[in-house]
C-alpha cells in the first residue's frame, strides 16, 4: 500500500526525531536501522525509501537536534538579556541535562562519534556547533573576534563539563563539575 506524500513526510520526521534521541542516548553505532524503524512502527525496508544511507539520517538527525538546541538557547537569551550566557549555562549545566542525554545537546552526546562519521554528518555537526557558538557570541560584549573567542571558550567549558559529568560514576563529583563550570562561565 502506497502512502501519501504527506504521510511519507510525517514518517520521515518521526524517524529523524527518534534517531536524534537514540543517537544521543546510545551513540551512532549503538543504533541499528532495523531497531530504529521498529521503534517508530515502520519497516526496515521503508528506511531506504526515505534515506539514501544511515549517514544521511545521521546528518539530518544531527541538524534537527542542533536546531532545537539553538532555539532553546535563543529563547533563554531573549528571556534574560542582562545575563543571557548565565541563563543558557543554568539549564545546560544542570543535573537534568546531564542525566537525559537523549533530550540534550547533540554536541555533548555525539562529539566522540563524529570523528568517525562521513562528510555530511560532520558538516551538519560543525554547523550546529557554529550556531550554538553564535548564540553565545551574540550575548557577549567586545569586538567580533573577542566575542567569538569568548563564545568558543564558554561553549567548550560547558560542553566539557557535561561530557565529564556524564562519564564519572560519582554523582557528587559530577555535581561539583557542573557547579564549577557554571561558576567559570
Amino acid at each position: 500500500m502506497k502512502v501519501s506524500r504527506e504521510q511519507a513526510q510525517q514518517n520521515r520526521e518521526k524517524v529523524v526525531q527518534a534517531a536524534a534521541r537514540l543517537f544521543r542516548e546510545r551513540g551512532i553505532d549503538g543504533v541499528g536501522v532495523a531497531e530504529l524503524m521498529k521503534s517508530v512502527g515502520l519497516t526496515h525496508g521503508g528506511f531506504y525509501g526515505q534515506f539514501g544511507s544511515k549517514e544521511e539520517l545521521v546528518a539530518e538527525a544531527c541538524a534537527w537536534a542542533f536546531d532545537r538546541s539553538a532555539a532553546k538557547w535563543q529563547r533563554a537569551a531573549a528571556a534574560h538579556p542582562r545575563d543571557a550566557v548565565g541563563a543558557i549555562a543554568d539549564f545546560y549545566l544542570a543535573p537534568e541535562h546531564r542525566d537525559r542525554p537523549g533530550a540534550g545537546c547533540a554536541a555533548a552526546a555525539l562529539a566522540g562519534d563524529m570523528a568517525r562519521e562521513g562528510v555530511h554528518a560532520r558538516q551538519a555537526f560543525t554547523q550546529g556547533v557554529r550556531d550554538l557558538v553564535e548564540v553565545i557570541a551574540a550575548s557577549t560584549e567586545g569586538s567580533d573576534q573577542e566575542r567569538h573567542r569568548q563564545a568558543l571558550a564558554t561553549f567548550s567549558t560547558m560542553l566539557g563539563a557535561i561530557v565529564l559529568a556524564r562519564a564519572v560514576d560519582d554523582e557528587t563529583l559530577a555535581d561539583e563539575i557542573l557547579a564549577a563550570a557554571r561558576q567559570a562561565v
